[in-house]
């Protein structure tokens, strides 16, 4: 089996031990329902009532969150090992990073701390704190996009086309894919932030709350890590790692 396969297994296999965690591959109810209703003879709603708080399946939203989480989680690994085997090429020729990254970076710091502080305000029920951090949290993203734009306009202005050259495509691919997974998550945190100004269930917008939050510090870990790739910190992991798919 290649050393890819290898990867993808252990990424498979965190994905189901989460799964088996979260009490989705259990059927706990199941078990306690029918023992229930053997040892006491009780009736078939009794035998439900004394079991529904057992096992209880986790939100579809997070088990599907955590299925797209570790999809992409596959697609960056994929992206990263072709960037440190292309690497390796005499041709390539890295572009300069455009200064405004590290604020852009601030800037995604900062979106994935409000939404933390906007998890535990949803759990203390914190309304005015909550909206807040919400509007912050998606302000501080939007400029992180408007950031990218400007750090691909950089480039290009001083002539770093994706055609010219494989690390400039390489920029512009990982930071574009990046940017499209951050705007996906936009959508979700808007329809968050219109559910904390409607009077909705208070369980369900802390579900969303935590989402947006797990799926914003995931967002933040992989930005980090495209930064330090493009910025040539991870230039001895990536001839670690061509010793080892080659």
């Amino acid at each position: 089996m290649s050393v890819m396969g290898l990867f993808f297994l252990f990424i498979a296999s965190i994905v189901v031990l989460w799964l088996a965690r979260e009490g989705v591959m259990s059927a706990n109810w199941l078990e306690e329902g029918s023992a229930n209703w053997l040892e006491e003879g009780e009736s078939v709603g009794v035998a439900k009532a004394s079991s529904g708080s057992v096992g209880a399946p986790p939100p579809a939203a997070k088990v599907g969150l955590g299925v797209f989480l570790a999809v992409a989680l596959c697609v960056f690994s994929l992206l990263t090992a072709a960037f440190f085997m292309r690497m390796g090429s005499p041709d390539w020729q890295s572009p300069p990073l455009p200064r405004i990254l590290w604020l852009n970076t601030a800037f995604l710091i900062a979106s994935s701390i409000a939404l933390q502080w906007a998890y535990f305000a949803a759990e203390l029920d914190d309304e005015a704190r909550l909206r807040l951090l919400l509007k912050i949290a998606a302000a501080t993203s939007g400029c992180f996009l408007l950031g990218q734009l400007w750090a691909w306009k950089d480039l290009i202005a001083e002539g770093y086309y994706a055609a010219s050259n494989a690390a400039n495509a390489f920029f512009f691919l990982l930071t574009a894919i990046h940017g499209l997974h951050l705007l996906g998550g936009l959508v979700a945190l808007a329809r968050t932030i219109d559910k904390a100004w409607r009077a909705v269930d208070r369980a369900a917008l802390q579900t969303s709350v935590e989402l947006c939050t797990i799926y914003w510090h995931f967002v933040l870990a992989i930005w980090l890590v495209i930064l330090a790739m493009l910025a040539g910190e991870m230039n001895a992991f990536g001839a670690l790692c061509r010793q080892v798919l080659s």
